[in-house]
């Protein structure tokens, strides 16, 4: 509403029509007045919202050639409307509206010295308001432009943040489900392998299948939430013993102290995605890892390749690119598949 309070400001161009006009003269005189006043109303919002619209492309000029034609009518009175044609030209130009504010404000003083009749002199208080109007809207509007950015900053930044957490449940829930249900199908496989000819294993087979599910749905909630840690320690053991489930003989380093402590949680989403694709894809006879400070390796020997594209490896090189490393997913040079995960370790580059 802040632009319409200057609509005041109009009482003096009636009050020039009335004491400068009559009769027919006057009716014109209030007519153009009112339809200056309509474009002006129309003019504020389309301006500040639609800076670049149609409507305010004919508004500003129409203001203009109204004010113009009030001019016979409420002679230096008429200038008093340049308040008017300054509103919606900053609002919708800023900077730009140079020209049209330099006409509006030069207007009152050049136009009176120029007709001698109207006996009035420049209106120097009117071309210096309307300066001084035109640049209080500059830093009004202005004010008015960085609230509605931070506003759609803050909205865009709330639909980031939303997007990243949708996200990151989905690789969680991708890394953990995959890895768990992939290790539970393998023991179940093989309780049921066993069932018949060692019954006593398939009965440890199978309980160590419900404290797997157990766990997993523990890893889930703790995903949800976002508080699921996983260690290297642990991964190593799972997947000696998934490996071992599924007919794969494991290369396994028995301690991960020898990887960067900083590192070791992005090792072990390395090991749980590795080996979950060893196991379902890979149809390989052997597996090895390799650990040092700043890489971990996981190499089979089988025909591999069918994982390369997946989410579990989208989800692992995002995992990876955010740490700083490099992930390297193909075939390896001595035949089968290879997976490895390359770190900087802080005072000794890459490895």
């Amino acid at each position: 509403m802040f632009p319409y309070v200057f609509m005041a400001y109009l009482l003096q161009t009636v009050g020039g029509i009335s004491q400068f006009a009559q009769g027919v003269d006057a009716v014109a005189g209030y007519a153009i007045l009112a339809a200056f006043s309509a474009c002006y109303v129309i003019a504020v919002p389309s301006s500040m919202e639609h800076p670049r619209g149609r409507r305010v492309a004919w508004l500003i000029p129409a203001l203009i050639a109204l004010c113009g034609a009030e001019v016979p009518f409420a002679r230096a009175d008429a200038f008093v409307m340049g308040v008017f044609i300054v509103v919606p030209a900053v609002a919708a130009l800023g900077p730009r509206s140079w020209p049209i504010v330099t006409v509006v404000v030069a207007a009152p003083i050049v136009v009176p010295w120029t007709i001698p009749s109207w006996h009035s002199g420049p209106a120097v208080v009117t071309a210096a308001s309307i300066a001084l109007i035109a640049l209080a809207l500059y830093g009004f509007f202005e004010v008015v432009r960085g609230n509605w950015a931070l506003s759609e900053a803050r909205v865009e930044i709330a639909r980031l943040a939303t997007e990243n957490e949708r996200s990151r449940i989905s690789r969680d829930l991708h890394d953990l489900l995959g890895h768990s249900l992939t290790t539970i199908t393998v023991k179940a496989g093989l309780a049921r392998r066993l069932g018949a000819t060692d019954p006593g294993r398939a009965r440890q087979e199978i309980a160590e299948v419900e404290a797997l599910a157990r766990r997993a749905l523990h890893e889930v909630r703790a995903a949800v939430s976002g508080n699921h840690t996983i260690t290297l320690a642990t991964e190593l053991a799972t997947a000696k013993e998934v490996l071992g489930a599924a007919g794969i003989a494991a290369d396994i380093p028995r301690a991960p102290d020898v990887a960067d402590a900083a590192h070791q949680e992005l090792f072990a989403w390395g090991v749980r995605e590795g080996v979950t694709n060893v196991v379902r894809h890979a149809h390989a006879a052997t597996c090895s890892i390799a650990l040092s400070q700043g890489a971990i390796e996981i190499v089979d020997d089988g025909t591999g390749g069918t994982a390369a594209c997946g989410n579990g490896l989208r989800g692992l090189r995002a995992r990876v690119e955010a740490a700083g490393g490099r992930l390297h997913v193909g075939d390896n040079p001595h035949g089968g598949w290879r997976l490895a995960v390359n770190v900087t370790v802080h005072g000794d580059g890459a490895r």
